[in-house]
């Protein structure tokens, strides 16, 4: 008798989607590359410590991604609460025996590599959320019963992750609960009735925090302070200014040269902007899009509702981060350490974006768009 294998045969996977994975990974690799050859350069007297790690990162992401994407997708499904422990399990120990970097224990030291839990907690969430709802045999009706309990759980995650000292991350671990939340069912008035305790929250943790504090009030006028604590967003501003249409040129950024902090990092997408200029700027914008719209269509055409679920979340998970790191970096919003997905130093954050990735194309393959290019 043949054993059942986790492989699956289903139709090839979506190919307007995985183009534009593989284009935006290689764009971000490129430009990552050139935002933190000039700090890895400085630090570490290595221009390629940084694309380095990252490359590791992203070869070990794309064999995850091929993987997912071949595998029985219930499997997920089925190993939901095993991985919910796990990631638990890792954002206890970070706070214990995690690395401190700048006051914040995010990390967990393995050899010469490290390891964000926080980041597993986002997809962590997501699939955890997406299996409970789905197996609901009723509608997200009811407020206290029916709402608060996802509401709780997403609090508490979300906390584990605010111990690190990772607003930003802890505030990301939300909105991926929420956003699955809002797929499942929940009603807009669910939403409405807790903004204002949530609210309040955030605004408590920027106030009795003296650095979020001094960020927020920086936002307001970046440029009273423009050497002190504006001096970050007034230097992005430059970079993306000086730019014109065209750019500089791909590696002639003048703002990476020790004067953007940590450009290769939440602050890449001024390099952009300055070596590509709005040309590059649009492209990049122009490529996420297409990526959520086609990611839109792969969870409306999902064979489940786990499946679709799980694909919302991922996708709104991805433009949540561009949208919010946009935002930061032009000014738009007080600064977090809101990174830019596929193109910020990150080896954990780029891993599990590309292992999310292969979810979705897994899902394509079942997808019934006669327009899927490859699909039988």
């Amino acid at each position: 008798m043949k054993k059942p294998s986790i492989f699956v045969k289903a139709g090839n996977v979506d190919f307007t989607f995985l183009i534009m994975v593989i284009i935006i990974l290689i764009f971000g690799l490129t430009m990552m590359f050139s935002a933190s050859s000039a700090p890895a350069h400085y630090m570490y007297e290595d221009a390629f410590y940084f694309i380095k790690r990252q490359l590791f990162f992203a070869i070990l992401g794309l064999v995850g991604m091929y993987i997912v994407s071949q595998i029985d997708h219930n499997l997920v499904k089925k190993f939901s609460f095993p991985i919910l422990v796990l990631t638990v399990i890792l954002l206890i120990l970070v706070l214990i025996i995690g690395q401190e970097i700048k006051g914040a224990k995010r990390w967990i030291s393995i050899g010469p590599l490290s390891f964000q839990p926080s980041e597993l907690a986002k997809y962590c969430v997501i699939i955890f959320m997406a299996t409970s709802i789905s197996a609901r045999k009723k509608k997200i009706d009811r407020f206290i019963y029916d709402f608060c309990p996802y509401l709780l759980f997403c609090g508490i995650i979300a906390g584990l992750v605010f111990l690190e000292d990772h607003l930003s991350g802890a505030f990301t671990v939300f909105v991926a609960g929420m956003i699955v939340l809002f797929v499942g069912g929940a009603k807009i008035w669910h939403f409405l009735l807790f903004l204002p305790p949530v609210a309040l929250a955030v605004i408590a943790a920027i106030a009795f925090e003296p650095y979020r504090l001094k960020r927020f009030l920086s936002f307001l006028d970046p440029f009273e302070n423009y050497l002190g604590d504006g001096f970050q967003i007034v230097q992005s501003l430059y970079a993306i200014g000086s730019g014109g249409f065209f750019g500089l040129g791909l590696g002639q950024s003048r703002q990476k040269y020790l004067y953007i902090p940590e450009p290769h990092n939440d602050f890449i997408f001024p390099v952009i902007c300055e070596e590509l200029g709005f040309f590059g700027a649009f492209l990049l914008i122009l490529l996420f899009v297409i990526l959520i719209w086609r990611g839109i269509k792969i969870a409306i055409d999902a064979p489940d509702t786990f499946s679709s679920m799980v694909v919302c979340g991922i996708i709104g998970l991805i433009g949540f981060q561009v949208m919010i790191n946009i935002a930061v970096v032009t000014g738009s919003m007080p600064v977090t350490g809101m990174p830019l997905p596929f193109f910020s130093y990150g080896g954990t954050a780029l891993f599990f974006q590309l292992v999310a990735m292969g979810f979705v194309l897994n899902i394509s393959r079942y997808s019934k768009d006669k327009n899927a290019i490859g699909h039988s």
